[in-house]
């Protein structure tokens, strides 16, 4: 926002009185403390994957605890929010439940790629009732992820707009938090400061993640929101000192990350804070803040160029690499995925599955552990109904973000989508939505999505926020 620019307003249809509430100010505070509390968890202990079942049950708990005591928002949430998202919600989770339900040796048996289960079985003394999952506890662990993504949206949809923007601004300070975890990890070359030292990487910014695509894909979304969202009224007189230094030290930290496709999802903010310059017809006086990170991150990189040479070189050096690793998986993982065709062989089992059907001239001294590309293992876990599934979310993202264009709070609700297609983009090469941090921040990006993007006004009196 610039000093000229109209002040945010607050959408009617986001009061909570309009959801039926009783007491909507109360109910609204509360919430939007419960909500805060379980970012502060994901990204506090969620940001490690499934290795580390005991964090992510931590986080997994006190979602749990915030939905015990936010009850009455949750149930809210099922009767007003819109029908389709209800709908995808329901079939998201039926999905794995319906893996879970013994089923008769008959059918079963049936179903693609159960040989090795039926031999097994066999070699017990006989067929028995078993799930459509070839693991059904790690069918059931993957269910138990949904918890937290579900808490936030059900209980973020009684809290005001001006309080979601404020959780907006909490996520752009975990953001900063993570550049200045990562300093130590960088300058002493892995040595100190990593969270999850299984995988250490010399002069890489890792924060609070296990994994590097995570950490740069957080930051881009963090850069995200303090570029479009509204400034915090404590803030405006600093807008421009403010909103400008965020985004240098996150576009910084992105760099340090060295992931690839952070750097190159880091122009979707660019580019979008661009085309709303170029929609808005910003006065030059005014459009340079919006301008501004794209034109800076040119003198950043100028600059770690003449003062840090290598890691500039380094990060450089990773696009020229052609002996990647996923290409191979993706070989051995598409096989797995026809294997056990069009059924699946369960949520949250491609670990087990992929094992078999791994080439021995593909083997390395590690394990792959994911396909590196979420669409390819959805397709070997869920097979037909998930790929469905995934395609009708995606549909839908695709409409919300389109009837947005309505809406008075346009560019708010589109940093979400813009958040979430990062996401669908690095599903492409790696598994961002395979942690709770990232599968949490994901949710609060639909959240925004939603709520902002109806907040509809006549068509003679619609504005651009700036």
């Amino acid at each position: 926002m610039t000093a000229n620019a109209p002040k945010y307003r607050h959408p009617q249809h986001l009061d909570a009185s309009k959801a039926g509430l009783a007491d909507p100010l109360g109910t609204s505070q509360g919430s939007f403390w419960a909500i805060l509390a379980i970012i502060l968890f994901a990204f506090a202990f969620g940001g490690g994957g499934s290795k580390y079942g005991l964090a992510n049950l931590v986080v997994q708990l006190a979602a749990l605890v915030a939905l015990g005591l936010h009850r009455r928002a949750f149930f809210d949430f099922w009767k007003t929010a819109p029908i389709i998202l209800r709908v995808l919600i329901g079939l998201s989770v039926a999905l794995p439940i319906a893996y879970t339900i013994p089923l008769p040796p008959s059918v079963w048996s049936a179903l693609p790629g159960r040989e090795l289960m039926v031999q097994s079985y066999d070699l017990l003394g006989g067929q028995v009732w078993a799930s459509a999952s070839v693991d059904p506890i790690r069918t059931l662990l993957a269910l138990t992820a949904l918890l937290v993504p579900l808490a936030l949206l059900a209980i973020g949809w009684s809290v005001t707009a001006e309080r979601i923007i404020w959780v907006g601004w909490a996520i752009v300070a975990i953001g900063l938090i993570n550049f200045l975890i990562g300093i130590p990890q960088v300058l002493s070359n892995g040595e100190t400061g990593l969270l999850y030292p299984e995988n250490p990487m010399p002069g890489v910014l890792f924060g609070t993640f296990a994994n590097r695509n995570s950490t740069g894909l957080f930051l881009v979304g963090a850069l995200m929101l303090a570029a479009f969202l509204p400034m915090i009224p404590r803030l405006i007189r600093a807008e421009a000192a403010v909103r400008v230094g965020v985004c240098l030290l996150l576009i910084v930290a992105i760099v340090l990350t060295r992931s690839r496709t952070a750097l190159v999802l880091a122009m979707i903010p660019l580019g979008l804070a661009a085309l709303r310059m170029i929609l808005t017809r910003a006065r030059p006086r005014n459009g340079w803040l919006v301008i501004a990170p794209a034109v800076l991150i040119l003198a950043i990189l100028a600059g770690l160029m003449v003062a840090a040479p290598g890691r500039v070189n380094d990060v450089a050096e990773r696009f020229d690499n052609t002996g990647d690793a996923r290409s191979y998986i993706w070989d051995d993982a598409t096989y797995s995925a026809g294997r056990y065709w069009p059924a699946g062989s369960g949520t949250g089992t491609f670990d087990d599955v992929f094992q078999v059907d791994e080439s021995l001239e593909n083997m390395t001294v590690r394990r792959a552990g994911r396909a590196h590309n979420d669409y390819i293992e959805v397709a070997i876990e869920a097979g037909l109904p998930g790929l469905i599934l995934v395609a009708a979310w995606l549909l839908v993202l695709t409409w919300l973000s389109w009837r947005a264009r309505l809406s008075r709070d346009r560019w708010i609700a589109w940093s979400g989508s813009a958040i979430l297609l990062t996401i669908a983009l690095q599903s492409i090469t790696d598994y961002p939505l395979r942690n709770m941090s990232l599968l949490t921040f994901a949710s609060f990006a639909l959240l925004m999505l939603i709520r902002f993007g109806a907040s509809t006004t006549p068509k003679e009196t619609q504005e651009v926020l700036p």
